[in-house]
């Protein structure tokens, strides 16, 4: 593979895997500040949240921007500052998470640039975004029968029963 070819693959590669770990990093970062909230610690900084999601503080900032403008994250500038729960943990649904972290981007990309020579290519974009509507919905439904709360709550019961593992 030329260099060129290569850069623009990695870049690729990178781009991708930032796309698909998103929601993921969006919902930890809801989590640690709902346990947070739960134990009264106060705010956390985007520095204290990026050493535990083993992150940068400018990648936690770039996540709670939508978050902050949803109102499901308050931040506070300054030294005493940070970020706290905007609501109720039990009024804060995953699939506003979700929303909030990977904004109108269709779960899946069609192909571009397909020229229409046969059945299946004169259709398969129409088909293709329909086939993504549907699954979107699905994991919006399945997103927005859960809480933060409930999210917390299985946490902690997962921690329960490792720690009897022990």
């Amino acid at each position: 593979m030329a260099p060129s070819s290569r850069l623009c693959h990695d870049l690729r590669a990178e781009v991708e895997t930032l796309l698909d770990i998103r929601f993921s990093r969006a919902l930890q970062l809801m989590l640690l500040l709902a346990v947070a909230a739960d134990d009264d610690s106060g705010p956390l900084s985007s520095a204290e949240l990026a050493r535990m999601l083993n992150t940068n503080p400018s990648l936690v900032r770039k996540l709670l921007v939508p978050l902050t403008e949803e109102g499901l994250v308050v931040c506070v500038k300054g030294r005493t500052g940070g970020a706290r729960l905007g609501r109720p943990t039990d009024r804060i649904t995953l699939a506003e998470i979700y929303r909030c972290a990977v904004g109108d981007k269709p779960l899946w990309a069609c192909s571009p640039g397909v020229e229409p020579v046969c059945q299946v290519t004169a259709h398969a974009g129409e088909y293709f975004a329909t086939l993504t509507a549907e699954a979107e919905e699905a994991v919006l439904e399945s997103l927005g029968d859960r809480t933060l709360a409930d999210s917390v709550l299985e946490l902690r019961r997962l921690d329960t029963g490792r720690a009897r593992q022990r």
